[in-house]
């Protein structure tokens, strides 16, 4: 009966295309879970290569069940360089505090979808890649925000629903989530990270900067075309 349930066990994974988002649902398929992937198209800079980075990691993980959720109200909202195209990404490197590149509350909307998918699907589980230790600063990537949505998240469900948000990477380093990354054979040249571009990426946005850092640090040549 124990292998059975393992098999069944069901994980809502946010996945943006990116390095850290795909190695986290790598990590839940890993441990036995079932992966439900979830992506967000919100008019964000490289949403066309985004979802074409998604759709090849689904591939790639042999993921049977995917939802592709267009989110507009994003693009009415503007307020970041990521979805609105009058604010310039930033390149001149990471500064402190909230960049211009924070989406409000992004992942808060995101997790709230997430958390309906979970518990039509009966999953146990919501992973997101969120970093907190070696990011760009957005408030939404905290571990203790993280952890009040999934209060929050549960309180708001069915008592039968008890959903764990799992963020494995949010005290990494961007050198150990590429490590990790290749422990899992994760397959590092179909994400991207890049906030600018989408054929080959800028190098020089906070986003490149802490990718390229990561793999520096980790010996390791980043797989992707840079300008």
């Amino acid at each position: 009966m124990k292998k059975e349930n393992k098999r069944n066990k069901r994980a809502v994974c946010i996945m943006s295309g990116g390095m850290d988002s795909t190695l986290s649902a790598y990590m839940m398929q890993a441990q036995g879970y079932e992966i439900i992937a979830v992506h967000f198209n919100y008019n964000q800079r490289t949403q066309t290569k985004e979802l074409e980075c998604f759709e090849n990691i689904c591939t790639s993980l042999h993921v049977k069940q995917k939802y592709i959720l267009d989110l507009d109200f994003f693009k009415q909202l503007g307020a970041s360089a990521l979805t609105d195209t009058n604010i310039e990404v930033p390149t001149q490197g990471v500064e402190e505090g909230v960049p211009v590149t924070y989406v409000p509350f992004r992942n808060g909307i995101f997790l709230s979808m997430a958390a309906a998918i979970a518990e039509k699907e009966g999953a146990e589980v919501i992973s997101i890649g969120v970093v907190e230790e070696d990011s760009s600063g957005y408030p939404d990537c905290r571990e203790a925000y993280i952890q009040a949505m999934q209060n929050a998240i549960n309180l708001g469900t069915k008592e039968s629903t008890q959903i764990e948000i799992k963020m494995p990477l949010v005290h990494l380093k961007k050198s150990q989530i590429v490590q990790e990354a290749l422990k899992l054979s994760v397959p590092l040249e179909l994400t991207w990270s890049c906030y600018k571009n989408e054929e080959k990426a800028c190098g020089v946005c906070d986003s490149c900067r802490l990718r390229l850092n990561g793999f520096e640090k980790a010996g390791i040549t980043d797989p992707i075309p840079y300008e």
